[in-house]
């Protein structure tokens, strides 16, 4: 095998590898429904703090270099912004996006011309700039699962020490001191913002950006609802903390019946590779003529782009029915 065979072997088996791992890990599941983004517009809508315009932010992008000022004016970035808060990343929007160009471009140039024909680009081209928004959404399903994993134990936390004489904005600090992250930092920054002055109304609503979830969802309502028309709160929390269990239960044994189904699902997404890893050890000489030839190559490069298609559907349909 020529060194350029070899090149163009690493290649396949780079780009096979990242299909495989998309497989495996299963990116891309939005805990946030479509009802559940809609419910947080309505909400965020009500709120007065929406319509305030932020100086900072103003002079920051003042600040920033042309080329940088030009990717942070850019439709999307406060989405973006968005997905990183509720990443628990730190990156900048616009570093966000000068990455996803740099990958974008160097993959899709790489792709083209060890490949030999120019159809790689865009393939490689799309694939290096969704690959940073495609690790910041699992980050985000990964930190989401452990802060509904949290909440039943910061419920029960704030109703005791609510029974115990303490003030609601005392409970809240008092979770964020025993909870470790991320509930516990979520849940300082709410403390924070209203014990410097801000309302306890868009502190919640600003939790409820950041953590798009239903069981916080639950918690704002009723909340809201308690400071409006009284009641006991703290015994609203002990029953909701009851049913924020029952929910993260109800989900465990539910990825318990489906992982027989998830388990097939990664092994027809590991098959192809396997096939062509067998043919390439039996009979090198019929793979390396599909390798060669230019007509081989692009059909190669058409079947991993539909594989990785096939991929995100079958993630966005399960996504959609959980």
């Amino acid at each position: 095998m020529t060194i350029s065979d070899e090149i163009l072997f690493t290649l396949l088996a780079f780009v096979s590898a990242f299909l495989l791992m998309l497989g495996l890990m299963g990116f891309g599941v939005d805990t946030s429904t479509r009802r559940l983004r809609e419910r947080i517009r309505e909400l965020a809508a009500e709120s007065e703090t929406g319509k305030s315009i932020s100086l900072v932010r103003d002079r920051y992008l003042r600040e920033l270099p042309p080329w940088e000022r030009r990717l942070a004016a850019l439709p999307g970035m406060d989405a973006l912004q968005l997905l990183i808060e509720q990443a628990g990343s730190d990156w900048l929007p616009h570093r966000v996006a000068s990455a996803c160009i740099g990958i974008g471009i160097a993959l899709g140039l790489l792709c083209g011309l060890l490949l030999g024909t120019w159809v790689a680009v865009g393939p490689g081209l799309l694939l290096g700039c969704g690959l940073p928004i495609l690790l910041l959404r699992r980050n985000r399903s990964k930190r989401l699962l452990r802060f509904e994993e949290q909440l039943g134990d910061a419920l029960t936390i704030a109703s005791r020490a609510m029974r115990a004489g303490m003030p609601f904005t005392e409970s809240l600090h008092m979770i964020s001191t025993e909870m470790s992250a991320p509930l516990g930092k979520e849940f300082a920054l709410v403390y924070t913002e209203i014990n410097y002055g801000g309302d306890v109304r868009a502190a919640l609503l600003s939790l409820l950006q950041r953590v798009p979830s239903v069981t916080v969802v639950a918690l704002v309502a009723s909340v809201m609802i308690q400071r409006e028309t009284g009641g006991n709160l703290s015994e609203v929390l002990d029953k909701l903390a009851a049913t924020v269990r029952e929910r993260f239960r109800f989900q465990r044994t539910l990825m318990t019946l489906s992982a027989d189904g998830r388990m097939q699902g990664r092994i027809m997404t590991v098959l192809p590779f396997v096939v062509f890893g067998y043919m390439y050890i039996i009979e090198p000489e019929k793979v390396m003529i599909m390798l060669h030839d230019q007509t081989g190559r692009e059909l190669i490069v058409w079947a991993l782009c539909l594989m990785l298609l096939g991929i995100l559907w079958i993630r966005r349909i399960v996504s959609e029915k959980i």
